[in-house]
């Protein structure tokens, strides 16, 4: 396995350059970039060719793969199931894919979920799945891997709900892109690396300590701060034959400490896990 640092965690004013240039040099084997609105180092739904492929030369240049694309856009697209909610989720995806086939990077992530007050859970997983259906095509024609991810929106609360979503789209490149630290307010982490198994495409890692037992709230924290039973996730990694990334995605709390020594600290922390 190999560490890698999502660009949410780097200095915000950071030019593209120096985003590739700090991660390197604080130990990380990748990084992966965003699709967002705006931002120093996002990439945008309608960026060029042009602005991809000097990306892709700096990342080249400091010896740092581009391990995958997140995104801040989807919300709840994906979950509503109209014609036009599903061409803005092609718009989305398909701006994922380009700048991951265009950087190198082997996944996407996306985010399942779209429940509101006229939206059941029910109905949200069924046009969820309608959605990712029909861009079936779009996913199969770059044949980089798409991972569904488990955020706070209510949408997987149990292994079994995102294991059996990813199955019943049945296609090669659909898998799930598991948050360690997601899970771990109202279960056992690695019991959904367990269960998940072989369908994790890609990671995330962040930290966060209970203030007690299961759902009784708790805290954001560094990663070596978390209550997360660490020996046993790098356990059930290994089991499940996970070789990949694990993507921190962590906030800087402490403003006394660098940027510089922040980054190092979280690859360290990384690497104390997966190395």
């Amino acid at each position: 396995m190999k560490s890698a640092l999502n660009a949410w965690s780097i200095k915000g004013d950071s030019d593209f350059e120096t985003a590739i240039r700090d991660v390197k040099a604080a130990g990380f084997d990748g990084i992966e970039f965003n699709v967002d609105a705006s931002g120093t180092h996002a990439l945008t739904v309608d960026i060029t060719d042009s602005e991809l492929a000097k990306i892709a030369t700096l990342s080249e240049k400091y010896d740092l793969p581009v391990v995958s694309i997140s995104t801040s856009l989807w919300g709840g697209h994906m979950g509503i199931g109209s014609d036009d909610e599903i061409e803005a989720s092609r718009t989305i995806l398909t701006a994922q894919l380009r700048c991951a086939k265009a950087l190198g990077a082997g996944g996407v992530l996306i985010v399942p979920g779209g429940m509101s007050d006229t939206i059941s859970l029910k109905q949200a997983y069924d046009n969820c799945q309608k959605t990712l259906k029909a861009l079936r095509g779009d996913i199969e024609k770059y044949k980089i891997n798409v991972g569904v991810e488990n955020v706070w929106n209510g949408f997987f609360t149990s292994p079994f709900d995102m294991a059996n979503f990813v199955d019943a789209l049945d296609c090669e490149y659909i898998g799930a892109y598991y948050d360690i630290g997601n899970t771990i307010a109202f279960s056992r982490t690695e019991d959904w690396i367990d269960i998940l198994g072989q369908r994790i495409k890609n990671a995330h890692i962040k930290g966060f300590k209970r203030h007690s037992g299961i759902n009784n709230g708790g805290d954001w924290v560094d990663i070596s701060k978390s209550n997360i039973d660490w020996k046993r996730v790098r356990a059930a990694l290994d089991t499940a034959g996970y070789t990949g990334y694990i993507t921190g995605e962590v906030s800087k709390t402490d403003p006394d400490m660098s940027w510089s020594d922040y980054y190092r600290m979280v690859c360290g922390e990384i690497d104390d896990i997966v190395k």
